[in-house]
């Protein structure tokens, strides 16, 4: 419990937790003569960064001993060390370790307890220890030099540097890559858990190919960068790094190295790059006025892409509280590690295989396979030689194995596993149910005293429920009476079983979403459904509960927005952790946004939105697109969410956009090309072939984030008319829809007077423009002229030109003109 307790205080790592030192000196420079010990901190210049020997405040009992000489952030009051001397082997009595220099003028870290030296910066000094001096530069890097450059505050000129040697976290102005000329390899390596600092299970480095890759045991790979492009400054496969306000890129690629490191636009800013335990490569950014690190994006973004991710014989499933279990049969193998994010031990067999064979073993007790469904197949997969033409051959071509843990018989043939499963991941049901069509289910090898025990147990059970039965007649009618209590509420929830399947979704208790909420005290929303409150789960997870009211449409409404949204992931979308569906109530429970919804800081206050800058709207509206585009171009069903607008985009605490309310989605297979539904959703976003009835595609939703777009560049509500053209001439005291004026003022090239004015002109000319075309595109009238999403979020990431667009003729016709603004 106490471990469970610190995983959940972590925040993705360690980061939060104190380290215990006392600073009882700070010094910008290290000089020959003088060493630094417990307690001692080597400071930057800037004051951002600090060297000195740390302890993981709660990495184990009180008698813990590990200690570690290593750079830590700081200013930030959430410990996050970001570069470690000797993380092989911890220090065991910090009281007796130090760091001075050594004769020939390297760095020693030196035990006096046993005289000897634990590391060494091992540089090439021909330099007398007089003659060098140990710095902590601004950018965090730690370098030995001549003394005669101190004062020099770049690394040129560098005897060592930390930066040369990185460990789990890339620093801004830090490379990694490769010196074609020496060999010497910077490349990152995640830590063993959250506490102990060793080198753990996943790597990221840069090739010879120009191409970042995660690897697993630095040999499987399992996530790439894709190509740098050179024109646009990016990976191919990194869309995230198009967050130009906050970065800039330097790649290299020549005949002496090939290379890449990030430039932070504002030194003030503090961004953690670092590979996590998990196998994610995560990108950070400290908010100073929460006192917390926001999430700028993970690579792979799913936890369960991650090789490994759960260890051997472990599912894995995304979007849960603690995406790994084990199968059934094997338990968790190292529990203290597991719950300090290392799971490379996975789970173990609870009982050994007999592993004889059919024709060999004692009758009854040969292995039997379990039937697993509703999963992906795990990694190196080998396929039976011969022919096997049914699914018997393939059991019995596994059972003659000793080595094969499991096989899969379908439309692919006979595959077999050897030794430990990796990979094996719950799928959505859409997906899972295609899977089954094709046979595609893994069997798993347990030896038969497995099912033995089980039915065992099972037959107890039944068995000293007859006997507390004939003990206590009184006791059968209770139970009688929460059998009928149980059939009614099964009834109620059978309509869901086809919806949720194994999608992670909990079924909530109406008491605790009462408890939760305060019997439904704080309401933070309302819509036509139904009202929002906050909440608190006992674990201090706040949620947002929706209660939705009536009858059959509500009924409908539920029914579609649990089967819509709760299978899908994606980082802009709102996530639905479960439902409650008893005695006709009907709930929706979703993770909270502590920002609310867009409309609030773009119409309500003024406060809120003057914290809502130009980037964040820019980084909004690329958000909302990049969601819409998984809705539309990745699911296996397409989804239209047929009610895009400012009170349906929530904002979570780095005011990053997740799209909700999907209660009007509508699901259309890929091989139809439009649905018919009836028109509904909101006036001033509804497209033209929706009001006049036809049958809609996803270019309905393109119409609505046009609409949004203009809103987000100009603070303010589309049907809000404005008065005079801007021109001087006669029209000036014509009233002008808004989205007509933004197309006049595009083509005039005075777009920066659309711009919400509290902001005061402060935006970035180039976003407008780019903002303002591709909103005029999305609301043109015939939805062929509309681009689709994906498109969408190439032009605002500034990978495809865009052109001028046309003044939608019915939008000409609502402001009262006849001619076009923009041709």
């Amino acid at each position: 419990m106490r471990l469970l307790i610190l995983l959940v205080l972590a925040l993705h790592l360690s980061s939060h937790h104190t380290p215990a030192i006392s600073a009882a000196r700070s010094t910008e420079a290290l000089f020959p003569g003088q060493s630094l010990a417990t307690g001692d901190k080597l400071v930057s210049g800037n004051g951002k960064f600090a060297l000195g020997f740390f302890q993981l405040a709660g990495a184990g009992s009180t008698t813990d001993s590990r200690w570690y000489l290593g750079i830590w952030f700081n200013k930030i009051p959430n410990f996050t060390p970001v570069w470690v001397a000797y993380r092989e082997e911890p220090l065991t009595d910090p009281s007796s370790s130090e760091l001075p220099f050594s004769d020939d003028g390297n760095l020693v870290l030196f035990d006096r307890a046993t005289n000897s030296t634990i590391w060494s910066s091992q540089a090439n000094a021909t330099a007398t220890t007089n003659a060098t001096v140990l710095v902590l530069l601004d950018t965090g890097n730690l370098v030995l030099r001549r003394r005669s450059a101190a004062a020099n505050a770049s690394s040129s000129g560098a005897l060592w540097q930390s930066f040369d040697h990185p460990t789990d976290t890339l620093l801004p102005d830090a490379t990694i890559g490769l010196d074609r000329v020496t060999g010497r390899t910077r490349r990152l390596v995640s830590r063993k858990n959250m506490f102990d600092q060793s080198p753990g299970a996943y790597s990221m480095e840069l090739g010879l190919a120009g191409v970042v890759r995660l690897l697993w045991n630095s040999s499987v790979p399992y996530w790439s960068s894709g190509d740098w492009d050179e024109r646009y400054q990016y990976f191919s496969s990194v869309p995230g790094m198009t967050v130009r306000h906050l970065f800039e890129f330097t790649f290299v690629d020549d005949g002496r190295e090939v290379s890449f490191a990030y430039h932070l636009r504002d030194e003030a800013d503090t961004v953690y790059s670092f590979l996590d335990v998990s196998g994610q490569r995560k990108v950070l950014l400290w908010h100073e006025s929460s006192q917390e690190w926001w999430t700028i994006y993970p690579h792979p973004e799913l936890q369960c892409d991650v090789h490994a991710a759960c260890g051997p014989f472990a599912v894995c499933t995304d979007g849960a509280t603690s995406p790994c279990s084990c199968m059934r049969g094997f338990s968790v193998a190292a529990p203290d590690d597991w719950e300090l994010g290392d799971r490379t031990a996975g789970c173990k067999r609870d009982i050994p295989l007999d592993c004889g064979g059919s024709g060999s073993s004692v009758a009854g007790l040969a292995d039997r396979f379990y039937a697993v469904a509703a999963v992906s197949l795990p990694y190196d997969r080998r396929s039976v030689g011969g022919h096997v033409a049914s699914a018997a051959e393939c059991e019995q071509a596994c059972l003659s194995t000793c080595s094969c843990s499991a096989y899969s018989f379908g439309s692919s043939g006979c595959n077999v596993w050897h030794g430990e499963l990796f990979n094996v991941k719950h799928l959505q049901f859409a997906v899972a149910d295609a899977a089954a069509d094709d046979g595609e289910v893994l069997y798993l090898r347990l030896a038969a005293k497995e099912f033995q025990t089980r039915k065992k147990n099972r037959g107890m059970v039944i068995g000293g429920a007859i006997a507390t039965g004939i003990a206590a007649l009184s006791l059968v009618a209770l139970i009688l009476l929460l059998m009928a209590i149980a059939r009614r509420n099964r009834r109620n929830f059978h309509t869901l079983n086809s919806l949720h399947g194994d999608s992670g979704l909990i079924a909530f208790r109406y008491r605790d979403l009462q408890r939760a909420t305060r019997d439904f005290s704080d309401k933070i929303g309302a819509g036509g459904f139904g009202s929002v409150f906050k909440g608190s789960l006992d674990n201090s997870t706040t949620i947002a509960v929706k209660r939705l009211n009536g009858s059959y449409r509500v009924e409908k409404q539920f029914r579609a927005e649990v089967s819509s949204i709760g299978i899908l992931q994606h980082t802009n979308l709102v996530r639905m952790a479960g439902f409650c569906c008893e005695r006709g109530r009907r709930l929706l429970v979703y993770e909270h946004m502590p920002n609310l919804s867009l409309d609030v800081h773009l119409f309500r206050s003024d406060a809120a939105a003057a914290a809502l800058s130009w980037s964040t709207r820019y980084r909004i509206a690329v958000g909302v697109a990049r969601g819409l585009a998984y809705l539309h171009e990745s699911c296996r069903d397409c989804v239209i969410h047929c009610d895009v607008k400012p009170q349906n985009i929530l904002l979570d605490g780095s005011f990053g956009p997740k799209i909700a309310d999907f209660g009007m989605a509508k699901l259309m297979a890929r091989d139809l090309s439009r649905v018919l539904t009836t028109a509904r959703g909101t006036v001033g976003y509804l497209a033209p072939e929706w009001i006049g009835g036809m049958a809609v595609t996803p270019k309905v939703d393109v119409y609505a984030y046009g609409m949004v777009l203009l809103e987000i560049v100009s603070g303010r509500m589309n049907s809000q008319e404005e008065c005079g053209g801007g021109g001087g001439g006669d029209d000036d005291d014509d009233v002008v829809y808004f989205p007509v004026l933004a197309a006049r003022k595009l083509l005039e090239g005075d777009v920066m007077s659309l711009v919400d004015r509290r902001l005061r002109g402060d935006a970035v000319v180039e976003e407008v423009e780019r903002a303002c075309k591709v909103a005029c595109w999305c609301i043109q009238d015939s939805e062929v002229d509309r681009p689709t999403m994906g498109k969408v979020v190439q032009i605002l990431e500034g990978l495809v030109e865009v052109e001028m667009p046309p003044v939608p003729r019915l939008l000409t016709a609502i402001a009262g003109r006849s001619h076009s603004a923009c041709t």
